[in-house]
């Protein structure tokens, strides 16, 4: 990957790229926070099959890093990092996409989770427990966590893509960027159930991977992953809601 370039260095190569428009200063930059982008495909490919290649995600990511740097205005003073992020997350989802590698039984289930949903908190009130919501759809409670299970691969795509409609991509992972968030969306967080919101907050603010959030609720990575599919198709839901 070469020499990472100093504090100083890349300063200076910025400089040249956006008052000189020199080429190389720019392939520099590329290669010095090309970094972040294992790190943002690392963690979206954490939430998908083993089908999608990590490579594919890599390569998306990369476009989207070469975009954030064509784009980024130093003299306004924010952190490259942070706004490198959102555009190579963005071109990754976005790749995702376009292949449509969710199968149309996973988005059936889907609907049919969101529309009993939808009635049973307008019976109760309030959001279903898995046991009630299983009884609706004539599940058993395993069943339902299979699905969700089954169905925690799409969460990455269809969530990003309701917030997407509303605030820039990403903000929902950026600590402190409550002002960006999609109308209605900490309003929606609060409605989930505690430990739901608990996976909310540490996935999309603090940042940690699945395996991690098991760790502090003390559960295994295969049910924070039940949680997190369940929390964000509600989060998507209510977000659609709030749309139309």
């Amino acid at each position: 990957m070469g020499q990472m370039e100093t504090d100083h260095s890349v300063d200076t190569l910025w400089q040249r790229y956006k008052q000189e428009g020199d080429r190389d200063a720019r392939d520099r930059l590329v290669v010095h926070y090309s970094p972040l982008v294992k790190f943002v495909a690392g963690r979206v490919r954490s939430g998908l099959p083993s089908s999608v290649d990590q490579n594919d995600l890599v390569s998306d990511g990369v476009l989207g890093l070469m975009d954030a740097v064509d784009k980024f205005e130093p003299e306004r003073g924010l952190q490259f990092q942070t706004y490198a992020v959102t555009r190579i997350r963005g071109a990754i989802v976005d790749g995702l996409r376009s292949t449509d590698w969710v199968p149309r039984s996973i988005r059936e289930k889907i609907r049919d989770v969101d529309a009993a949903t939808t009635r049973l908190e307008a019976e109760l009130g309030r959001p279903p427990k898995d046991k009630e919501l299983a009884a609706e759809l004539g599940l058993t409670v395993g069943e339902l966590r299979k699905v969700y299970s089954q169905t925690a691969h799409t969460s990455v795509v269809s969530f990003e893509t309701v917030v997407d409609e509303e605030a820039p991509r990403a903000t929902v992972a950026q600590p402190g960027g409550d002002d960006n968030l999609p109308p209605g969306f900490l309003a929606a967080v609060r409605e989930l159930a505690e430990r739901d919101q608990i996976v909310v907050a540490l996935y999309y603010w603090e940042r940690l991977t699945l395996a991690e959030i098991g760790q502090v609720l003390g559960v295994t990575e295969s049910r924070v992953s039940q949680l997190h599919s369940r929390a964000t198709m509600a989060l998507r839901r209510k977000l659609v809601q709030n749309l139309n």
